[in-house]
């Protein structure tokens, strides 16, 4: 897989492909490729502006490119419903790629009081994929890959201060949401397994990608950052796992892509390090279960 590239993604003429945070960054990047090859792309985006410039640059790319913009805003369930809404009247969907995320921010609250982190990496992509779906399962052979991080290796689920309100580190709190990104990829596997759903949950990562996700970083990585570069993925680069994991022809549930050179951290995508503890059914239906009750949103129950 050490070859893989953007020349590797088959043609996705008749395939719509729904991927959030798509103006900028691994998003932009995904998007791009994506309706280069020929996919029906829609933009999940909070600023409609950034959303045409990310769309008139594929445009410019692409002159048949076939790109719309959803307004999406992750840190609110009442902007995740409406995007649901948009999206579902789509004749189908194909692949969700939940990608949008934020890092290590000052402790902040969502506008349905959630941690930001935790509201925005998990909690958002966990209530817009059970508002999507009905259509992912009514499309043969659907996907919904979510977008993790090599972090989700030291996380774990604080079920007794899920909003981090007796202490906020950062960094914990988003290893916290990159490895919910994983319980939530297995546990949507299993329940779509459960009721016979021709979905697939994958999961990827994009190592370490020169992205706007780094602008909250503290200023001592900013000194260093020019020597560190060099060993970091483009953004073109650091969206390879998310192509993989979107249009591989032969993935199976609970695959999980990322780069596979420099220690996972950059260069083309393959098969990636999953830490043992995200397999934890237990703990992974313990988070769905918690999950629904924060958002409201109810879906594959057991």
């Amino acid at each position: 897989m050490s070859d893989y590239s953007e020349a590797s993604v088959p043609d996705q003429h008749g395939r719509t492909v729904f991927v959030t945070g798509a103006n900028t960054g691994i998003g932009y990047e995904a998007a791009r490729v994506l309706a280069g090859r020929g996919a029906r792309v829609l933009l999940g985006c909070r600023s409609e502006m950034k959303a045409e410039a990310a769309m008139a640059k594929i445009r410019a790319l692409h002159p048949d490119a076939d790109v719309a913009w959803v307004p999406l805003d992750l840190t609110s369930l009442k902007s995740v419903e409406a995007a649901g809404g948009i999206v579902s009247r789509e004749p189908r969907l194909d692949v969700l790629v939940n990608n949008a995320g934020v890092m290590i921010p000052p402790r902040t609250l969502t506008e349905d009081g959630f941690e930001l982190q935790f509201g925005v990496n998990h909690l958002g992509h966990f209530a817009l994929t059970g508002h999507l779906l009905e259509r992912l399962a009514a499309t043969p052979a659907s996907r919904v890959v979510n977008v993790s991080s090599k972090a989700h290796l030291r996380g774990k689920i604080d079920f007794d201060d899920p909003h981090a309100e007796r202490s906020y580190s950062p960094m914990r709190r988003y290893e916290t949401s990159k490895a919910a990104n994983l319980y939530f990829t297995f546990e949507l596997a299993r329940r779509c397994e459960a009721r016979g759903l021709d979905v697939t949950a994958v999961g990827c990562h994009p190592g370490v990608a020169d992205t706007e996700l780094s602008r909250t970083f503290p200023a001592w990585f900013w000194i260093f950052a020019p020597l560190m570069r060099p060993f970091f993925n483009t953004p073109a680069e650091g969206a390879l796992p998310t192509l993989m994991a979107a249009t591989k022809p032969d993935v199976a549930p609970t695959d999980y892509f990322g780069p596979v050179k420099l220690a996972e951290m950059a260069r083309s995508a393959g098969p990636a390090q999953i830490g043992r503890h995200v397999r934890d059914e237990a703990v992974g239906a313990r988070l769905w279960d918690l999950s629904t009750e924060l958002t409201g949103v109810s879906y594959l129950a057991d």
